[in-house]
């Protein structure tokens, strides 16, 4: 009589994994929660702010917060949470645009170099170790200083810092990959080098560089209130975080605290979401994760 060979039960879908996931670990649920509502706030946000972010009124300057208004108002009479849900807006549009470039290109070069190899890979190498040599935030206030403190000027160079991350992944994942059975597969039914890039590799390590991302989000919100709390990023009177966080520090002493807490708060909560998003990231796509 022949034994019934025990069957393994398959491996959970990615959607089943991230629910388990989200149970299991609430603060990515919470960071996953946070990134959405800042995306909401950003997508809204001419909608929900409930005064004019620019318009002053030094009648009421420099009040603390009440039912009128509820994060205070700065020195020019200009309500506080107003000019904070404008700011996520500006933020969050400089932040994922910087990203968006530096994953395109770096993805796009890294996958070419670590599948060519060579010359070619070593060139590549040696060009981010230069770049990764620079301390990355004085870098793009260089940047910043020599093409001007205009908004996409700030994407720019806030991309550029990012892009040695996305090409070290992609190039170390694909030169791991380039001689797998697929690649092969695909080679020998008259695939091109680069399809074999863009169509085949790429999108094999897509799923982990999702979780750079989302740290990179975080680090790219961070460099542009930074830049501009130095004085190299958006200029006044333009809501943005390092802004805000600028002009209230010069009345902390006086008391003024409202000014300098709520920027501060609102710029701390959307680093934290997005690097604890990405953490959560990582354990749902980590396939050794899944039991």
């Amino acid at each position: 009589m022949n034994a019934v060979s025990p069957t393994l039960a398959p491996p959970p879908s990615t959607l089943r994994h991230a629910a388990w996931v989200l149970r299991e670990n609430p603060l990515t649920a919470v960071a996953a929660a946070g990134s959405a509502l800042l995306c909401l706030v950003a997508l809204f946000s001419p909608w929900l702010t409930p005064y004019d972010p620019i318009a002053s009124d030094v009648s009421v300057a420099l009040q603390p917060p009440s039912a009128a208004h509820w994060a205070g108002t700065d020195q020019l009479g200009r309500d506080v949470l107003s000019r904070i849900i404008a700011a996520t807006r500006l933020d969050l549009a400089i932040a994922l645009s910087a990203v968006s470039l530096s994953f395109a290109l770096g993805a796009v070069i890294g996958g070419v170099s670590g599948y060519a190899g060579g010359r070619l890979d070593r060139v590549v190498g040696r060009l981010v170790d230069v770049l990764m040599a620079f301390p990355l935030f004085v870098l793009a206030m260089a940047l910043v200083a020599a093409l001007g403190n205009r908004v996409e000027n700030i994407v720019i160079a806030t991309a550029i810092i990012n892009l040695p991350f996305y090409i070290r992944f992609a190039r170390a994942e694909v030169n791991v990959r380039r001689e797998a059975g697929y690649v092969e597969a695909a080679r020998a039914g008259g695939e091109g080098h680069l399809a074999v890039v863009l169509r085949f590799l790429l999108p094999n390590v897509l799923p982990a560089m999702a979780v750079q991302i989302s740290l990179n989000l975080g680090w790219a919100i961070l460099n542009a209130a930074g830049l501009s709390f130095i004085g190299l990023g958006v200029r006044p009177p333009t809501p943005e975080w390092g802004i805000l966080v600028a002009e209230g520090a010069r009345f902390i002493t006086t008391g003024k605290w409202w000014l300098v807490a709520f920027p501060g708060l609102a710029l701390m909560l959307a680093v934290l979401c997005f690097n604890l998003l990405g953490d959560g990231l990582r354990d749902i796509l980590d396939p050794r994760m899944r039991t």
